[in-house]
Order: C-alpha cells, then sequence, then structure tokens
C-alpha cells in the first residue's frame, strides 16, 4: 500500500490524562475516563474495564501524531462498556459510507418483503458498493422516505445532498457508530430483527478487495461486518484550502460473534496526491492512516485475539 512523504503537523504533547472516576457504591464498577490533546482536539475514551481507556487513548494518539490526514474516530464496545471520540462531530462527505442508510430507509419503507429487483439492487450497493445499483434504490424511495429512516434511527446530524447526490451526503462518525449500535443492537423500534440481519449479513458479504479499513487486525475468530467509501472531490468548486482534489476515505464495521460486540468508525480527508503521483496514492494514504488506528484499538480491546501488532 504507497505511503507517501507528508508534511507533519504540529501536535501537542500533552500527556493522557487520568480522570477522577465517577463516584458510586463501593461495590459498584467505577469508569474511568482518559483523555489527550492531538492537533488542537482532544482523544477522548471511557472505560469501565481498568486502565483499558487510557490504553487506548495513548495508542490511538500514537497512530495518528505523524499522519497529515483529518481524522476522526468513534467506538463502543458493549462488553466493557467503552466509548471513544475524536472529532466525532465533525461533517464529511460520506462516499459509499451512506449505503447502508440507503438501505435501511428501504427496508423501513418495505419490511423484509423485498422484490426480488430490489434484493438484486440491495446486494450489489452494499457487497459490490455499486452506484448506479445505489441511485436506483435513492430514486425509489425519494429523499423523504430517506430523510424518514434519518429521523426515525434519530440520525439528527446526518444531511441529504440537497442536488440529490449520495456521495455528498454528510455524516458524521458520531452517528456512523450510531447506525452500527442500531443494527447491532436489540431495540428494534426502527427496523426488526430480520431486517437488522439482513443489512449485517451483505455488510458480512463485502467483496474481499473492499474489506481494507477498520477490520485490520481485528480477531481472527469474530464475524466482521464492514462497508467503506472512498471520493476524490474535484479542484472544481472548492471549498476550503483542505479540499483541493484530495481524497476522502472513511471506514465502519461492527464486530460481533462469540463474545465481540463492538464497532469502529473511522474518517478521514486531507490524503492528499503530491504533484506528478498517482492518485491512488492519496487514497492509499487514507487507507492506511484507518488501518494504523483500526490494528490499535482491536489490539487494545482484545490483546490476546488480535492477529496483527500495533504499528510504530
Amino acid at each position: 500500500m504507497a505511503v507517501f512523504g507528508a508534511v507533519v503537523l504540529a501536535v501537542a504533547l500533552n500527556p493522557v490524562i487520568p480522570l477522577i472516576p465517577k463516584s458510586g457504591p463501593q461495590h459498584a464498577p467505577r469508569t474511568e475516563h482518559a483523555a489527550q490533546r492531538l492537533k488542537g482536539r482532544t482523544v477522548e475514551c471511557t472505560s469501565l474495564r481498568p486502565g483499558l481507556a487510557q490504553t487506548l487513548v495513548r495508542h490511538m494518539v500514537k497512530s495518528l501524531e505523524r499522519r497529515s490526514s483529518r481524522v476522526s474516530i468513534a467506538l463502543y464496545d458493549r462488553n466493557s462498556h467503552t466509548s471513544c471520540t475524536y472529532r466525532a462531530d465533525v461533517h464529511y462527505d460520506s462516499a459509499s459510507t451512506v449505503k447502508p442508510i440507503v438501505l435501511g430507509a428501504l427496508l423501513l419503507a418495505r419490511g423484509s418483503g423485498l422484490t426480488v429487483e430490489e434484493r438484486s439492487l440491495a446486494r450489489e450497493m452494499i457487497v459490490n458498493s455499486d452506484n448506479d445499483a445505489t441511485y436506483a434504490l435513492w430514486d425509489l424511495l425519494g429523499a423523504e422516505r430517506i430523510q424518514d429512516f434519518l429521523d426515525r434511527a434519530g440520525l439528527e446530524d446526518t444531511s441529504l445532498n440537497e442536488a440529490g447526490f449520495m456521495g455528498l451526503t454528510q455524516i458524521t462518525a458520531r452517528e456512523q457508530v450510531k447506525l452500527l449500535q442500531l443494527l447491532t443492537g436489540a431495540d428494534g423500534s426502527v427496523l426488526g430483527t430480520t431486517e437488522r440481519s439482513y443489512v449485517l449479513r451483505l455488510m458480512r458479504e463485502v467483496q474481499d478487495d473492499q474489506r481494507w479499513g477498520t477490520p485490520s487486525g481485528a480477531p481472527p475468530d469474530a464475524v466482521v461486518q464492514v462497508k467503506n467509501g472512498w471520493l476524490q472531490r474535484s479542484e472544481k468548486g472548492v471549498r476550503s484550502s483542505w479540499d483541493r482534489g484530495d481524497w476522502k476515505v472513511h471506514s465502519m464495521s461492527a464486530i460481533t460473534g462469540r463474545s465481540y460486540d463492538y464497532g469502529l468508525v473511522v474518517m478521514t480527508e486531507n490524503n492528499r496526491v503530491p504533484e506528478g503521483a498517482s492518485p491512488e496514492v492519496g487514497c492509499d494514504y487514507g487507507m492506511e492512516t484507518i488501518e494504523r488506528v483500526a490494528r490499535a484499538v482491536h489490539r487494545d480491546l482484545h490483546p490476546t485475539e488480535a492477529n496483527e501488532v500495533h504499528p510504530a
């Protein structure tokens, strides 16, 4: 995977700060809270597992401090009651990570009784990340039904593109993790068990060459549901100095099976392509940035099961 040299941005060299645990009865588990500044924002974790919050913060910072990508992270682990965020409320162009939302909207509107054609389009959209199939379902549903799913799912900070470009839907890491929690949880108020299982099954079957990113370093016996997105914005219509035709590269995974029950979203932009270099260099840089975070997270949550080492 290609990686290019980049100017290293300044990193606040603050130590990880373990905060005072929340008070409670002596017999009750205590929530530990740790935080560390990174490039002007705070990496923050809470956990009921002693020492885990501080370890996750330290390794997330280490995995990112020499990367030039702009990054957002959101993590949950139901078993250890762990939650981590970094720039989790920053908006990004969704690229293909909007596609589980489109499928959720289809299932909310139709239930499990999809037609043969709808099932074929849904498989192409999620498993193969086919854009034509996505737009066919997008047009079939209409923006109103997709918005209805967003409203029902509580994704209040996710905004559809007014011109109807699905990949320019504005999403955040926090709300993509919320979507994973909806799909893997027990609450059937938005989608029933059959519908949620259908989405997860398609995410498990994503084609091999699109299973990079957040699955990197996951325990080998885990069930991994993944959806990635990648988009190179044109230099026309530049909105800011951070948007000069650079790559947006995102990855979201739900890790289940056996004793696993956690989800990770890592979103990146500012994955620059040096002048004269192949465009794939920028995409590869974003992919590697995501995988550095993912390997750290999987190792820290399950140190005896993770199958890859934390990057130096």
